[in-house]
């Protein structure tokens, strides 16, 4: 079997990332003056001499478009070969990608297309490539709100909807938001899992070092991207410092070779990732890190609106969830492109589908109307 062509499908689509303005208040970076444009989101159609056709989205909710020069590269690089040899395409267009001076990662959707191309070759899903031994994909809930109170009542509505676990962004100074971990843990009580991301947040060292004691102290399961990723010398000394996992990495996550050294370097305990860098480096990564015993935790809910990452946590061992955002604004706008079977929790844990590959399904003629241009 060979590659006979790569294609992309173009939509118009509401911008997941809006535009927004910032500002400093009381030494914490505050968006204001927030927009939601319209975007464009770019699905890859890797097709295959024998009639096979693997499809992914370029990226997930973020980076969703690739370049007219990025897909000729990749097509000049790929066509005509063997798609069933992901290991030698990915160490081929990793080799490639410093001499086309493209970023790492930026052939992430093509080798998705091409776990898609072997489920459906095998009869099997991602999933079950990955391992037989697939497990229940259990899902956390990212509770939203303009302040304290509202936030709360977000946390409940997730709780009321069947979630165990929830997730705060909470961005403000450090003491206020200790606090707010105190009322939130009193109000959910402890049987339910909490999780700080801090990625809004601007703490010092010594103040990460303090949120990480509190957050200890209310048996939170995680401290996520305390601080700046690229801060090495303070990552290990807060990790050789903290009782609680912390899980960095996301703004790195692209490049597999800066995720090992990190590790190497004990400046993290759980190590971030997203498949839209390529299905194949994840699984690789995550096996370095099981021999370890340190897990990977897949950013957002990945690919297809929802199916790559849905997938890979039932098949990978040593990652825990699923990362749900509410109100369908990574998994149900996809029926706007005529997905049909969003991944969509219910009662905290997704259930994957027993389709082939991703477990995708579309209506194809509107997939094909809905579209802007195939290039």
């Amino acid at each position: 079997m060979k590659i006979k062509d790569i294609k992309v499908s173009e939509f118009e689509i509401k911008d997941n990332t809006p535009r927004f303005k910032l500002r400093k208040t009381n030494e914490a970076w505050e968006k204001y003056d927030l927009k939601s444009p319209t975007g464009y989101l770019h699905v890859m159609h890797v097709i295959t001499d024998e009639g096979l056709e693997g499809i992914c989205t370029v990226g997930d909710a973020r980076y969703t478009t690739m370049t007219e020069n990025a897909l000729a590269h990749l097509k000049h690089l790929t066509v005509g070969e063997d798609p069933t040899k992901r290991e030698y395409l990915f160490d081929m267009l990793t080799k490639a990608t410093r001499m086309v001076f493209m970023p790492p990662g930026w052939f992430g959707g093509f080798d998705n297309c091409l776990w898609d191309i072997e489920g459906q070759r095998r009869g099997k899903s991602v999933a079950t490539l990955i391992s037989n031994k697939s497990k229940p994909v259990k899902a956390y809930y990212n509770y939203r709100g303009a302040d304290l109170n509202a936030l709360i009542d977000d946390a409940n509505v997730g709780i009321g909807k069947g979630f165990k676990v929830l997730k705060d962004h909470f961005a403000w100074n450090a003491t206020q938001n200790i606090k707010s971990f105190e009322s939130v843990r009193a109000t959910v009580g402890e049987d339910i899992i909490l999780l700080h991301d801090a990625a809004g947040c601007s703490y010092s060292l010594d103040e990460a070092v303090e949120v990480a004691k509190q957050l200890s102290q209310l048996n939170f399961g995680w401290f996520e991207e305390p601080l700046n990723d690229r801060e090495l010398g303070s990552l290990k000394t807060l990790c050789s410092q903290s009782d609680i996992p912390i899980l960095a990495l996301e703004t790195l996550m692209n490049d597999f070779v800066i995720m090992r050294e990190w590790v190497r370097e004990a400046a993290v305990n759980i190590v971030r990732g997203n498949a839209r860098h390529g299905t194949t480096g994840i699984i690789r990564i995550a096996e370095d890190l099981a021999r370890i015993g340190m897990n990977i935790e897949l950013n957002g809910p990945g690919g297809l609106f929802g199916h790559v990452h849905a997938q890979l946590v039932a098949g990978i061992s040593n990652t825990s969830y699923y990362e749900y955002f509410p109100d369908g604004s990574r998994d149900s706008i996809g029926k706007e492109i005529g997905l049909l079977n969003p991944p969509v929790p219910v009662k905290g844990e997704v259930r994957l589908t027993e389709r082939h590959g991703w477990g995708y399904e579309f209506d194809r003629e509107y997939f094909n109307k809905k579209r802007v241009r195939v290039f």
